[in-house]
């Protein structure tokens, strides 16, 4: 398996091994990377899914994608290490809302987000291929919520691995913060900049993109940017479609701000997973809905809302999505993205916005709506929801058709938002002893203004080795 860049000319990009593209995150170019080419589910995996169990599946699944860069007996260990932790055997559990209508929890990992389900495995992949390489790295994030604390559970400890969490002021919730700022470990540091996630994700690019600090730094990424992230995702919507054990193509709904979870959505179905549609859940940042329904990317302000996670104009994965829809060229992706950039907006061609229309519909919830969303299901089956999950549910019941199976993505533990639950349901729902202890720990963050020296400066002074 070999991966290049999106903003690699046709024929001419360099392509690289998993091994590097796991440890480069970004490549050189600005670009994402993707792999050359998408392999097929194994024949029969989905009706065998009933008799195997997550960390089996995950481990053939991503075998593909890892290639030779691990061995399969250590891939498996690596995965049946990481989901050796979680709360629940199922690792991705079932609940059903009605007949026709499910949640999949990913949310039982030691952050209660579905993060951990990736980045407890990337982790492992990080301290593996470090370890065979005598090498270090510094991990630099931006999180709009919980890829932060679930990429500094994972790696909290490891000694070959330092990491920079960089964290919008303000605009995560208290639990979010508190999850990333008292985790005691000499290699994680939390980094509260005063912006929002788009600046913490242009300072993550801007340190990529400057080649001589990356160097110096031996820079890494675990954001979704980074292609390990999407392919242990791509594991759940197998999973799901093979649990059912239903006739009928699943449609997926997905919260979703930096398009990552939906991506590996959208990749489950290209290796051939059936696939009825993928529903994209927006909040009031719903600029992923619109360019379904329009066609333009066109950016608005960053709208604070009780879903932190989704608060997001700049949706890092789309780029993955555009070079597939300029059929492979680097160039014409770069433009676009370029163009959207400088102007704000952007507009895709009228075939590539069919394309895009055929794959995917959505819509959007604002705070009003997804309140009574979380209180309507509290009140009819007494489950607590998160605002995230409120959307997709929301955004699930709005769009689906009659008689179509909708699997809907629980994104996260819905104590992690008490003060939301709150507000929807009068109650506040009880928060697993691992969560509920951050309340009473210290914390230990860095306010940094949202500017690049400023934080170069910083990695440069943590930074071990």
């Amino acid at each position: 398996m070999r991966y290049i860049s999106t903003r690699s000319e046709p024929g001419h990009g360099q392509s690289l091994a998993f091994d590097d593209v796991l440890l480069a995150g970004l490549a050189p170019d600005g670009g994402l990377y993707v792999p050359e080419q998408v392999p097929e589910l194994p024949a029969g995996v989905i009706s065998a899914v009933s008799g195997l169990s997550y960390c089996e599946l995950a481990a053939r699944l991503m075998a593909p994608y890892v290639g030779d860069a691990v061995a399969p007996e250590a891939l498996e260990a690596m995965v049946a290490d990481a989901y050796g932790s979680f709360a629940h055997p199922d690792v991705c559990p079932l609940a059903a809302l009605d007949d026709d209508h499910w949640l999949l929890e990913l949310f039982h990992g030691p952050t209660y987000a579905f993060k951990d389900i990736a980045l407890q495995v990337v982790a492992r992949l990080f301290d593996h291929e470090l370890e065979r390489r005598g090498e270090r790295a510094m991990i630099v994030a931006a999180t709009s919520g919980d890829t932060g604390s679930a990429a500094m559970e994972a790696v909290a400890g490891r000694d070959r691995i330092d990491i920079v969490v960089l964290h919008p002021s303000g605009r995560t919730s208290g639990i979010q913060r508190r999850q990333m700022t008292t985790l005691d470990a000499p290699n994680v540091h939390a980094v509260a900049v005063d912006g929002t996630f788009d600046d913490c994700q242009d300072l993550v690019k801007a340190m990529f993109n400057d080649q001589a600090f990356r160097t110096e730094s031996k820079l890494a990424a675990v954001n979704s940017i980074n292609w390990a992230r999407v392919a242990a995702q791509i594991v759940y919507y197998v999973w799901a479609a093979g649990r059912l054990a239903d006739e009928r193509p699943v449609t997926f709904c997905v919260p979703t701000g930096n398009f990552g979870n939906v991506l590996a959505g959208h990749y489950a179905r290209r290796m051939g997973l059936p696939n009825e549609r993928l529903l994209i859940a927006s909040n009031t940042n719903d600029i992923l809905s619109r360019l379904i329904e329009t066609g333009e990317l066109a950016a608005h302000d960053v709208v604070p809302t009780l879903s932190p996670s989704m608060d997001i104009q700049i949706s890092s994965n789309l780029e993955r999505l555009l070079f597939e829809l300029f059929d492979g060229d680097g160039g014409a992706t770069e433009g676009l993205l370029t163009q959207f950039r400088a102007d704000g907006r952007a507009r895709l061609r009228a075939g590539q916005h069919e394309r895009v229309r055929a794959g995917f519909s959505g819509d959007r919830l604002d705070d009003r709506e997804t309140l009574e969303v979380m209180g309507r299901v509290h009140a009819s089956s007494g489950r607590f929801i998160d605002p995230h999950t409120a959307v997709g549910i929301g955004v699930a019941e709005r769009c689906r058709r009659p008689g179509e199976l909708v699997v809907t993505l629980a994104t996260a533990h819905p104590a992690k938002f008490p003060e939301a639950v709150e507000r929807a349901t009068g109650s506040v729902p009880d928060a697993p002893p691992a969560l509920a202890a951050v309340a009473n720990r210290p914390e230990r963050c860095t306010s940094l203004p949202n500017d690049i020296a400023a934080i170069k400066d910083f990695v440069r002074s943590v930074r071990r080795g």
